[in-house]
């Protein structure tokens, strides 16, 4: 059995804006002045949404699914070593033999916001208390699974399931001066939170080709993801759908998509790898129509990889990636939060995102093989 240690990044996230100037700084320092409009509320509350942090993920995708990738910073899409490698390139199937790999991950996103100055109660604003509060429930398990058989020298089928979690909030219902009576929490709505969790599902077909120095796999995609939001009902008169909007328990939502990829041997020793992964289509979350942009639309947007890997000798290897993720694409995801916010009602079509932009994603690895019992491992991205 195989020993490896796992390089991992978990930050704090402290979520933020200028409210003189109404301009976001997500993931920074956080200063806020005196005078908040009702949207920058609203802000607030899209920023909430997505706690996990960029360094620690690849905006919500992890960088890497399985401890081996982990322990590389998610710089395998040329260096297949287990059944797991499906999830970023199904080529590599054709090269991991028969195996069965079960593992969990313990993932660990500590968020918080604070807020500076004293709140104001001028008519329109929307005040927040002075402090820092912190979210409950900062450790998540995320399981991975990947079987995969070899039919003969060159073929393989296999499955892989793994998934996206910690993509959570869950801020208390403390006692707030600045709510109305019977009030608490950040927006006055009690304990205020999202959840969002995503599996996939993916069975492979590999074929090398050469002595294994080609290979090509596919592996359809099946989606499932589950979704809630509760303390939200401050802005139910910016929703198209106030009824769909917060506080309607947990919603599932169901899709499909495909992964593709090439791996070939240039060189002895230095292999190059390829994959695309198709946007996912996904029913909408009919319970919050009224909180994402297109009636509760949440697809998971298209991604490309493209990797190196280099043997150089029998016991250290190194891998580079570049992972490209189109954010922009999905409505709920990259529409942009001003001016949107102010010009569409949350929910339609034009409705506020959370801005977020196309991500470039790039990634360093090395390991070790010390004995035959052990193995090191580290990267960053």
């Amino acid at each position: 059995m195989s020993s490896q240690i796992i390089a991992g990044l978990v930050n704090r996230l402290m979520c933020q804006w200028d409210g003189n100037h109404h301009s976001l700084k997500p993931c920074r320092k956080i200063i806020m002045k005196r005078q908040y409009q009702l949207f920058s509320g609203i802000v607030a509350s899209f920023i909430f949404l997505y706690p996990v942090v960029s360094e620690a993920t690849d905006g919500y995708f992890a960088n890497g699914y399985g401890a081996r990738s982990k322990g590389m910073a998610g710089a395998t899409t040329a260096l297949p070593q287990d059944a797991l490698a499906a999830a970023t390139n199904p080529a590599g199937m054709a090269l991991v033999g028969d195996r069965v790999d079960l593992e969990l991950e313990l993932f660990n996103p500590n968020r918080e916001y604070s807020v500076q100055g004293a709140p104001t109660f001028a008519p329109g604003a929307f005040p927040l208390n002075p402090g820092t509060v912190k979210s409950d429930n900062s450790l998540f398990p995320v399981p991975t699974l990947g079987w995969n058989h070899k039919l003969d020298n060159n073929q393989s089928i296999g499955l892989t399931v793994f998934g996206n979690g910690g993509m959570n909030t869950d801020y208390p219902g403390f006692s707030s001066k600045t709510c109305p009576p019977g009030g608490s929490g950040t927006f006055c709505a009690g304990s205020t939170g999202i959840d969002l969790e995503q599996v996939f599902i993916s069975p492979s077909y590999a074929h090398s080709f050469e002595n294994n120095r080609y290979s090509f796999g596919i592996a359809p995609i099946f989606a499932v993801q589950a979704f809630k939001a509760y303390g939200l009902d401050a802005f139910q008169g910016f929703s198209s759908d106030p009824v769909s909007l917060s506080n309607k328990g947990r919603d599932y939502s169901y899709g499909g998509g495909v992964r593709v990829g090439g791996l070939v041997e240039l060189i002895p020793g230095l292999h190059l790898g390829v994959s695309y992964k198709s946007r996912v289509y996904t029913t909408p979350f009919s319970k919050y129509a009224g909180l994402f942009a297109g009636q509760g639309s949440f697809d998971i947007p298209e991604s490309v990889n493209g990797g190196l890997a280099w043997n150089i000798n029998k016991s250290i290897t190194t891998a580079f990636d570049v992972e490209y993720i189109r954010y922009s694409s999905v409505n709920s995801v990259g529409n942009e939060l001003l001016p949107n916010l102010q010009t569409a009602q949350l929910g339609k079509t034009n409705g506020a995102g959370f801005g977020w932009k196309d991500m470039t994603v790039f990634k360093f690895g090395s390991q070790w093989k010390q004995n035959e019992c052990w193995t090191w491992r580290g990267g960053f991205s």
